[in-house]
């Protein structure tokens, strides 16, 4: 079950939010989130729910386990050891096996059978999940949870189980013991998730339908505007979906009384690499600086040493979002500009004119983009020639005059929506004139989730980008 689907938005959800409700209690509203959120993965993932259940109770007992050596230091290291491996190797099996299956079969030329697993959905989130809980509990900087429905929840928690954000058990331990629910939370909430809903119904959907023709054609028919419109068009695809998907957790979790980190700002609009991923995905950037970065020793031991740990920690940004040689090649690619910047690029840039910082991370960020969603290495290089005019590709086509002609309002939409401007203009307006906020705003709400819903009635296109992962 996924979000942006007419069964969630009204069966699931209305009868989750009934039933949470009508119980004042804590306790007995984890209970109802922890079972609705086992209806809501058993939907799609029917047997692999089985996983999901053993390895929340392996944690929770890991947990315990790990408090209780708090004064035996060996034996408390040597478990969450354990438990990091028994979490990080069933990560591995389901969703790395095959790859190395492959690469063995092509490097030594045997023909070991790939039994091409298909990926729990949600495992990379709910596994660095229950790793920052054994990790927050081994080191005192939260308590162990020995309530069993407690701890099921935050790991299985249906808002941010699929598609995040990452909620370190730090952040959210007191709000599973007590948290206060209010009608401004509610409608908030509603807010954040409609937002996120349009965003990724109205907005990526529909210029992700566009990247699937151009990705989908001959790359040696294709213009070169082509391969830019393409290309741009699926950096809106990927944000607008992600962002919203991220807005539309966020919303949820207020809906039931959580405050979960916000996990997209505006990204496009920044002037380097360093900012870029300072606004985007926050919550994996902020879990991989906290649970890896930090305790390789970060900046702290000479610049060797710190670009050595930029190195580590993208190349395991690049292999978690997906088991392939492009998003590691990805994730290196990103080290590699932000270690420049560290070093000189990001200092010089700051001494230019904004607009010299926003066209270099736009460009950087596009072409990473390309690595990114071609998995054949091949085929994305030779994308990424036909972008700068190294084929013999035409320069401008009819059908990029059609393509442009055809999306460039919903480019222009795009564009505003990707930077803070609508969202000032709301401010401004709700200043000056009090109807906004009263009439106008839920005006527009109604009408954005109407154009949601309609378009979801005759859907035919709606990816879930998140399968990789």
């Amino acid at each position: 079950m996924v979000f942006s689907s007419l069964v969630f938005l009204f069966v699931f959800l209305p009868i989750t939010l009934i039933a949470y409700y009508i119980f004042p209690n804590t306790s007995i509203r984890n209970t109802i989130l922890l079972i609705a959120s086992l209806i809501f993965y058993a939907w799609g993932e029917p047997v692999y729910i089985v996983l999901m259940v053993l390895t929340t109770l392996l944690d929770y007992f890991f947990g315990i386990a790990l408090d209780k050596l708090g004064n035996r230091p060996n034996a408390k290291r040597a478990a969450l050891i354990t438990a990091l491996i028994i979490n990080l190797g069933i990560l591995g099996f389901f969703k790395y096996y095959g790859f190395i299956i492959r690469n063995i079969n092509n490097i030594f030329n045997l023909s070991i059978k790939d039994p091409n697993l298909p990926l729990p959905v949600g495992i990379s989130f709910y596994t660095f999940q229950a790793i920052s809980y054994l990790i927050d509990v081994y080191l005192g900087n939260a308590p162990v949870q020995k309530n069993l429905i407690a701890f099921s929840t935050y790991i299985t928690m249906f808002p941010q189980l699929v598609a995040g954000p990452i909620v370190q058990y730090e952040d959210i331990a007191k709000q599973l013991r007590n948290r206060k629910e209010s009608l401004d939370k509610f409608v908030d909430g509603i807010q954040w998730f409609i937002i996120g809903l349009a965003k990724k119904v109205l907005l990526a959907n529909n210029i992700g339908a566009l990247w699937d023709i151009i990705k989908n054609s001959p790359v040696e028919q294709i213009s070169v505007l082509s391969s830019w419109i393409g290309i741009v068009a699926f950096t809106f695809q990927i944000y607008f979906d992600f962002s919203g998907y991220s807005d539309m957790a966020i919303g949820l979790g207020k809906v039931f009384g959580f405050d979960f980190m916000k996990n997209f700002d505006y990204p496009y609009t920044s002037k380097s690499i360093t900012e870029f991923w300072r606004r985007w995905h926050i919550s994996l950037g902020s879990w991989f600086r906290e649970y890896v970065y930090i305790p390789l020793g970060g900046n702290r031991r000479g610049k060797l040493k710190w670009y050595r740990n930029i190195l580590i920690v993208w190349f395991l940004t690049g292999f978690w979002h997906g088991a392939d040689w492009n998003f590691i090649l990805w994730g290196l690619y990103f080290a590699l500009f932000l270690i420049l910047e560290k070093g000189f690029l990001k200092q010089w840039l700051e001494e230019k004119p904004a607009f010299i910082g926003q066209l270099y991370t736009i460009v950087v960020v596009i072409v990473g983009w390309v690595l990114f969603e071609f998995q054949d290495i091949g085929q994305g290089a030779l994308f990424i020639k036909t972008m700068f005019g190294l084929g013999k590709n035409k320069l401008i086509d009819n059908a990029s005059i059609y393509y442009l002609q055809s999306y460039g309002l919903i480019f222009i939409i795009l564009a505003l929506a990707s930077t803070p401007i609508l969202k000032k203009w709301a401010r401004r307006l709700e200043e000056k004139l009090y109807t906004a906020k009263a009439i106008i705003f839920p005006v527009l709400y109604f009408v954005l989730l109407f154009l949601s819903t309609a378009y979801l009635v005759n859907e035919s296109y709606n990816p879930f980008l998140y399968f990789r992962f």
